[in-house]
């Protein structure tokens, strides 16, 4: 099929990259958002929100790539990407009220038209949601019959933020669930001149690409979690070390690599409410869903041991530079990040607490506020303090100078979470590496 005209519902963090490496790749695309700050940067030609790429993206889709905030303009186009929140409830299930708003203001666009069009809902929902109460607000808000006159799908995005460009055009896979071969075919068709590297396409019907999307989050969550069990007994074992053990198991090819790396727990907007959703799905079904309690479980508990560590490290009151507040590089979001978590709770404890970070330091200070003292400076943090948490792999920290670490003569702490400063650290300060049977360093 030839480029398409498409729109892109949502134009947060994931609907923006995605609508403009649509664009880029040679769609015509139509960014629909009811915030009229969002469509105003992308018909500025600049980008709605911080990502990797994405303002190179939008500049390649010059000419191709507008925004408005009026549905009605759905009217003239194939396929729209639905990609809005889907807030946890307090029983840990997804909530469709957004999706369920966004569809009914596309069907309402779609009704007095004639043109066949594939709705397809990307935003993560609960199994049973699209063929139950979104295919019912579709039908009713457009007048019209899916599988007969108007297409329906699920294609949900593996994509994690600070990468969501790169995963965009380098998928693992493409999940596509149906209402019929029709629908799938055109999308289908849609991603085939987009991404690269030609990747498997695996079509089913709505339930199970449901139910697939939450079993791949948490089976990843799975690994995380395992890998810092490990860790968790290797600190116990005289000799032992982590990253020999997990480099060994992902060798395996039943195993792998990916995602099987000791350090902390997850975190981000998605990771660590899946397992809580998969367990409230299994309860409602009669099924005990202990995997995914236990990977919650170990998750959880990631923060008390780093912040057990350092207390018995310091042995009373110290200043502590907490270096990494986003839950990962390259972003600034801060959702369930580990080393906000780990701030918190050692300032919580009397600790003096520095924060740094490149990108994520003022979300956290927003989060944290009088609690923690904010640096800009990675280098003048690590100065200031006793002890120093490595608490994110960002290649800013890795690269810090080692005499930064000696800075007035003070020997300090330094427990680096991720084992990535350069072992010339080790010359100047007392590492402690989580996940190798090192004895600590007592104060």
């Amino acid at each position: 099929m030839a480029d398409m005209d498409i729109a892109v519902i949502g134009l947060g963090k994931l609907g923006s990259p995605l609508a403009a490496v649509l664009a880029s790749r040679g769609h015509r695309v139509v960014g629909v958002d009811l915030n009229p700050s969002a469509v105003a940067a992308m018909n500025a030609g600049r980008a709605p929100v911080a990502e990797p790429g994405l303002q190179a993206c939008i500049e390649a889709a010059a000419g191709r790539l507008r925004a408005t905030t009026d549905f009605a303009e759905l009217a003239g186009t194939d396929l729209s990407f639905v990609i809005v929140p889907t807030p946890s409830g307090p029983d840990g299930r997804f909530s469709n009220r957004f999706v369920l708003d966004a569809v009914r203001r596309v069907g309402e666009a779609l009704r007095c038209g004639g043109r066949y069009h594939v709705v397809n809902i990307t935003s993560t929902v609960m199994p049973g949601s699209t063929g139950g109460e979104i295919r019912a607000a579709l039908e009713a808000a457009s007048g019209r019959v899916v599988g007969r006159d108007i297409g329906l799908t699920y294609n949900p995005e593996f994509i994690a933020l600070g990468s969501v460009v790169r995963d965009l055009l380098r998928p693992d896979m493409l999940l596509i669930g149906q209402s019929d071969a029709r629908a799938g075919d055109v999308l289908e068709a849609a991603y085939r001149g987009v991404v690269e590297g030609d990747p498997p396409v695996q079509r089913m019907g709505w339930i199970d690409a449901e139910i697939t999307k939450i079993a791949v989050n948490t089976f990843v969550t799975t690994k995380i979690s395992y890998a810092n069990m490990l860790s968790e007994m290797c600190e116990r074992l005289p000799g032992a070390d982590v990253d020999v053990v997990t480099a060994a198991l992902g060798r395996d090819s039943r195993i792998g690599p990916k995602y099987l790396r000791a350090a902390l727990g997850y975190g981000g907007p998605c990771f660590p409410r899946d397992n809580v959703a998969l367990a409230s799905l299994a309860r409602g079904l009669g099924v005990a869903a202990d995997i995914a309690v236990a990977t919650d479980a170990i998750n959880r508990r990631q923060v008390d041991r780093v912040v057990a560590l350092v207390q018995r490290l310091a042995g009373g009151p110290v200043t502590v530079a907490v270096l990494g507040m986003a839950y990962k590089p390259d972003t600034p979001v801060v959702d369930e990040s580990q080393g906000v978590l780990i701030a918190r709770a050692l300032a919580v404890a009397g600790h003096a607490v520095l924060i740094a970070d490149p990108v994520a330091l003022a979300g956290a200070a927003a989060v944290l506020g009088e609690a923690v003292t904010p640096f800009g400076d990675a280098a003048a943090a690590v100065a200031a303090a006793e002890i120093v948490v490595v608490t994110t792999p960002d290649p800013v920290f890795a690269a810090l100078n080692p005499g930064c670490f000696a800075a007035g003569g003070t020997r300090r702490v330094v427990v680096d979470c991720w084992r990535v400063l350069p072992t010339a650290v080790g010359n100047v300060a007392d590492m402690v590496h989580p996940g190798r049977g090192e004895p600590a360093h007592p104060r």
